[in-house]
């Protein structure tokens, strides 16, 4: 996951500092007391009643200059700060509900956090929503999650192997989802998945189908691998996986 900073103030990724003429430096303990000054300061008004951020806000020291997102690999930065409508006359002190709910509106965003880094840094903790499959979608396949929303992500930016589920069935994607976070390696055999009945599912996995009930679980889909694997040590092979029946796997060979 990636983690991108912003300056509000202009359209690029990238950030410069400009150049001043070098200022004959302060004594340290004279630094220090500054600073201590200061964190006392605002630690007072942060404490204070409603008015203390307020107050805050209304200090240039407090602008936000930066923007900082972490966990963003799907979504264009850009984009997020685009949604965020922050620039560097709004202050780090102003309500963070409103910056939650502008960048959870990206379809994208499944989740998302955001912090103050002091002086002028704004810092947004993004989870994204996970591709798990691609749907049928006005006449062309896009990637969806598991909940079947579709997601906006780049084929050219990102060309992902993921299954082709022929619906945005709720049991199908619900089973895909588990097998790519607890057994990704048979998530990653899956080529198709679909609904062949109201009690069926079929899935393809190279030249061996595998056909589950409406309500199979990711342990269950795991018992063709010792049956696979059982096969394999008597050089036979299936085509069909049948999971459908109570504690067995029947296997159906060419």
């Amino acid at each position: 996951m990636a983690t991108a900073e912003f300056d509000p103030g202009m359209s690029s990724a990238k950030t410069t500092t400009p150049k001043m003429a070098p200022k004959a430096a302060r004594p340290t303990w004279l630094r220090w007391l500054r600073a201590v000054g200061v964190l006392l300061a605002i630690g007072a008004l942060v404490s204070a009643p409603w008015w203390g951020p307020q107050a805050l806000a209304q200090l240039d020291f407090f602008h936000a200059r930066r923007v900082v997102f972490e966990g963003v690999r799907y979504a264009r930065p850009t984009e997020l700060v685009a949604q965020l409508k922050v620039d560097t006359l709004q202050s780090i002190w102003q309500p963070l509900e409103p910056l939650v709910d502008r960048i959870a509106a990206h379809p994208m965003v499944a989740s998302v956090v955001v912090e103050r880094q002091l002086p002028g840094t704004l810092l947004i903790r993004v989870v994204e929503r996970e591709p798990v499959a691609y749907v049928p979608l006005k006449g062309r396949l896009e990637h969806a999650d598991a909940t079947g929303r579709p997601l906006p992500i780049d084929p050219m930016r990102f060309p992902l192997d993921v299954p082709v589920a022929a619906t945005a069935d709720s049991s199908l994607l619900h089973l895909l989802d588990g097998l790519r976070k607890d057994a990704p390696r048979l998530y990653a055999r899956v080529s198709h998945g679909e609904r062949a009945g109201p009690e069926e599912m079929r899935f393809k996995l190279g030249g061996v189908t595998v056909r589950t009930t409406a309500e199979v679980t990711v342990a269950r889909f795991r018992d063709i691998l010792p049956v696979e694997a059982d096969l394999a040590r008597n050089h036979l092979r299936a085509v069909e996986l049948d999971l459908r029946f109570r504690d067995q796997v029947i296997a159906r060979q060419p």
